[in-house]
C-alpha cells in the first residue's frame, strides 16, 4: 500500500509539472507573440524568451514520451526507430533549452554588468553578433552530437541483428541509453560552463557596484543593485535546476540496476521535469512585462469566476501590456 501511494504521489507530481510547464511556457510564447503582432517589433530578450519557451514545450513533450517508453518493457523491434526519433527530438529540444538559457545569461551580464573594459563595451554594443556567434557554435556542436548519437544507435542496431537472447538485448539497450545520456551531457558542458562564468562575473560586478556606493546617487545605486540581484536570481535558478535535471537524468538511466527501480524512476522524473516547468515561472516573475500581463490574466480569470461586470482600472493597464 505504501509503495502504491508513493508511486501515485510522484506520478501526480510529474503530471502536474508537465501541465504547469506547458501552461507557463505557453503563456510566455503567446504573450510575446501577441505583443509582436500588435507592435510589429519584439525586443531581443523577448525574442530569446519566446524561442526558449517553445523549445521547453518540445522538451517537456519529448520527456513525457521518453518516460512512457522507459516505463514499459522495451519492444526491440520498435525500440530502434523510436529511440532514434525520440532521441533526435530530445537532443534538439534540450540543446536549445540550455543554449538559449545560456544566451539569456549572457544578455543579463552585458545589459546589467558594470565593467570599465573596452572588450565588455564592444560586446555590449554588438550583442546581436554575440548571439549569432553563440548560435553558430551551438549548431556546430548540435550536428556533432547528432552524428555521434547516430553512430551509437547504428552500432546498437547491428548488435540486434545477431541471434541473441532477450536479456542480452535488454543489457545492450540500457548500455546504449546510458551512453546517449553521457554523450548529450558532455555536449551540454560548454553552455553550462559559460552560464557559470556569467554568474561569477555578475557577482563580481555586483560587488564592484556595492563598493562604489559612496560615490553614486542612492536611487541609481539601488536600481542597479536590484537589477543585478534579479539577474543573479534567474541565472542561479537556471544553474541549480539544470544540475538537478542532469543528476536526475543520470540517476534515471542507472536506476534499472536497482530492485525498487519503479519508485526511484518516478523520483528522478520529478527532478527532470522541474527545469522546463519551474524555470518558466521564474522567468515570468523576473520580467516586468510578463509579470504584469500574468497579473492581468489572473485578474480576468478571477473576475470571470466571480461574474464581475467591469474590470475597472485593468482596462487601461491591459493596453500597456498586450
Amino acid at each position: 500500500i505504501m509503495g502504491a501511494a508513493i508511486l501515485l504521489m510522484t506520478a501526480t507530481v510529474v503530471n502536474v509539472e508537465f501541465i504547469l510547464g506547458n501552461l507557463g511556457n505557453g503563456f510566455i510564447a503567446v504573450a510575446n507573440i501577441m505583443d509582436w503582432v500588435k507592435r510589429r517589433k519584439l525586443s531581443a530578450v523577448d525574442q530569446l524568451l519566446t524561442v526558449l519557451a517553445i523549445s521547453r514545450i518540445t522538451l517537456l513533450w519529448s520527456l513525457y514520451i521518453l518516460k512512457s517508453t522507459f516505463s514499459m518493457v522495451p519492444n526491440f523491434e520498435v525500440a530502434i526507430p523510436s529511440t532514434r526519433l525520440t532521441n533526435l527530438v530530445w537532443i534538439i529540444s534540450n540543446h536549445f533549452n540550455i543554449w538559449l538559457a545560456t544566451i539569456l545569461s549572457i544578455f543579463y551580464f552585458l545589459k546589467i554588468g558594470n565593467f570599465s573594459n573596452s572588450i565588455f563595451y564592444y560586446l555590449r554594443w554588438r550583442f546581436k553578433k554575440v548571439v549569432l556567434v553563440a548560435l553558430l557554435v551551438s549548431l556546430v556542436l548540435l550536428f556533432i552530437d547528432i552524428f555521434v548519437t547516430n553512430i551509437h544507435i547504428n552500432i546498437w542496431k547491428d548488435e540486434f541483428k545477431a541471434n541473441v537472447s532477450y536479456s542480452y538485448k535488454l543489457k545492450i539497450f540500457l548500455q546504449v541509453s546510458r551512453l546517449l545520456v553521457v554523450t548529450n551531457t558532455m555536449f551540454a558542458c560548454v553552455p553550462f560552463v559559460v552560464s557559470m562564468i556569467m554568474f561569477f562575473l555578475l557577482i563580481f560586478s555586483l560587488w564592484k557596484n556595492l563598493k562604489m556606493m559612496k560615490h553614486i546617487a542612492q536611487s541609481s545605486q539601488n536600481a542597479s543593485t536590484t537589477a543585478h540581484i534579479n539577474a543573479l536570481k534567474t541565472v542561479v535558478a537556471f544553474l541549480l535546476l539544470y544540475i538537478i535535471f542532469i543528476l536526475s537524468l543520470f540517476a534515471h538511466v542507472w536506476s534499472y540496476d536497482f530492485e525498487e527501480k519503479k519508485y526511484f524512476i518516478f523520483f528522478c522524473l520529478v527532478g527532470m521535469f522541474a527545469l522546463p516547468s519551474l524555470h518558466s515561472y521564474i522567468l515570468i516573475l523576473g520580467n516586468s512585462k510578463l509579470r504584469q500581463i500574468s497579473l492581468l490574466v489572473l485578474s480576468l480569470l478571477k473576475c470571470k469566476i466571480q461574474g464581475c461586470e467591469s474590470l475597472g482600472p485593468w482596462h487601461t493597464r491591459g493596453d500597456t501590456f498586450t
